[in-house]
C-alpha cells in the first residue's frame, strides 16, 4: 500500500502540540506526576464541555500510580472547573486509568471506568450510573468488558461514539507476546502492560443501549519492526466525509509505555484502519523520550477540539487541548 501524507486527510492537524493551552496540570514536578488521560464530551443538552481526566503521582509516592480521576466541565471547551473527584481506594483497585462519559435523556449519565480488577489484577472496564456527574459513586461499578469474558489479558481505556443508531467503544487490549508467558509473569505488578510481556492493540464493541457490550474484535495490530511494535491504542475516532480517521499512541517497546507518542489511522467501515505514518510517528518529539499520547477529538459546529496528554521539560506530563477550524 502506498504510503499516505496524514495531513492530506487531515490539513488541520499540522499544528505545534507546545502551542496548545494547558488545561490541567499536574501535582508535582518531575517524572511520574501526570495529568491527563482525557475523555472529553459535549452534552447538547447542557451546553457544555465535559472532561474525565487522571491524575499521577510517581510510584511510592502515596497515593501514587492512577490514584484519582477528576471530572470537570467547561462552557468553551478550554476553561474547565473541577465539579467531582473519585479515588482508587473506592475500587480497592491499585490504578485507574482512562475514563470515558456519556450522558442520554432517557438513561441519565454514565461514566465507563477502567482500572485494575483487584480478582484477577487485569484492567477491566465497568460502569457506573447517575442522575449527575457529581453524583457518580465508584462503590457502585459493574463490569461490562472484562479481560476473562475476551480472552485476553487486559481491556481499558474506552473511547466513545454514535454511529448508525449503535453505540461504539473503541479499547486498549492486551494480548500475550508468547505462549509461554504465565498470568503470574503479566499480572504480578498490577500491570501487564509494562512487563513486555504482552502486545497492546486495539479493539472495538458496539452496543445498543450502552450496556450491554458485544466485541466486535482487534481494528488495529502493533507493526513488528516499526516505531509501534509494541503499542498501538487508537485514542479517538472521528468522520472526515467517508473515512474514519484515529489517532493512536504507538511505541516501539516496553521501555516507552507511559512515553508513548502519535500516529494517525484511516478506515473505510471501523474494522480495519490502516497506519499513514508507517515510518514515524505523526509529531515527532522534541527528546528521544516525550509523551505526546491520549488524544481525544471533539467535534463542535465547525472547530475541532483536540485534546492530549504530553510530557513537560521535567518529565511530568500535562493536560493541553488545540482548537482548529475544519
Amino acid at each position: 500500500m502506498a504510503q499516505i501524507d496524514p495531513f492530506e486527510l487531515a490539513p488541520y492537524l499540522k499544528f505545534n502540540p507546545d502551542e496548545g493551552t494547558v488545561v490541567c496540570s499536574p501535582l508535582g514536578d518531575g517524572p511520574g506526576y501526570w495529568a491527563g488521560a482525557p475523555g472529553v464530551m459535549y452534552s447538547e443538552t447542557h451546553q457544555r464541555f465535559y472532561l474525565v481526566y487522571r491524575l499521577r503521582r510517581p510510584r511510592g509516592v502515596e497515593p501514587d500510580r492512577g490514584a484519582e480521576i477528576r471530572i470537570a466541565q467547561s462552557t468553551d471547551g478550554i476553561a474547565f472547573e473541577d465539579i467531582w473527584s473519585g479515588t482508587k481506594d473506592l475500587l480497592d483497585t491499585t490504578s485507574i486509568e482512562r475514563c470515558a462519559m456519556d450522558y442520554r435523556p432517557d438513561s441519565g449519565w454514565r461514566m465507563y471506568v477502567s482500572y485494575v480488577d483487584p480478582g484477577d489484577r487485569r484492567w477491566l472496564i465497568s460502569l457506573i450510573e447517575a442522575e449527575r456527574p457529581e453524583d457518580f459513586d465508584l462503590r457502585t461499578v459493574r463490569p461490562i468488558l472484562t479481560a476473562a469474558d475476551l480472552g485476553v489479558e487486559g481491556v481499558k481505556d474506552p473511547f466513545l461514539f454514535d454511529h448508525d443508531g449503535l453505540r461504539h467503544m473503541i479499547v486498549s487490549f492486551a494480548v500475550a507476546a508468547a505462549p509461554e508467558n504465565t498470568a503470574d509473569d503479566m499480572h504480578g505488578t498490577d500491570d501487564a502492560y509494562n512487563t513486555g510481556l504482552i502486545q497492546s492493540a486495539t479493539g472495538w464493541a458496539t452496543s445498543g443501549d450502552g450496556v450491554d457490550w458485544q466485541w466486535q474484535g482487534p481494528i488495529l495490530a502493533p507493526a513488528p519492526g516499526a516505531w509501534d511494535a509494541y503499542a498501538a491504542r487508537i485514542n479517538t475516532v472521528w468522520r472526515e466525509g467517508d473515512t474514519w480517521l484515529g489517532l493512536y499512541d504507538g511505541s516501539a517497546d516496553v521501555s516507552e509505555n507511559y512515553e508513548e507518542r502519535c500516529g494517525l489511522a484511516y478506515a473505510t467501515d471501523l474494522r480495519t484502519f490502516h497506519r499513514t505514518t508507517l515510518n514515524a510517528p505523526l509529531y515527532q518529539p522534541l527528546s528521544d523520550k516525550r509523551a505526546l499520547r491520549y488524544f481525544n477529538v471533539v467535534r463542535r459546529d465547525d472547530r475541532l477540539y483536540i485534546y492530549y496528554e504530553m510530557s513537560r521539560a521535567d518529565g511530568s506530563h500535562d493536560l493541553r487541548v488545540m482548537c482548529c477550524s475544519t
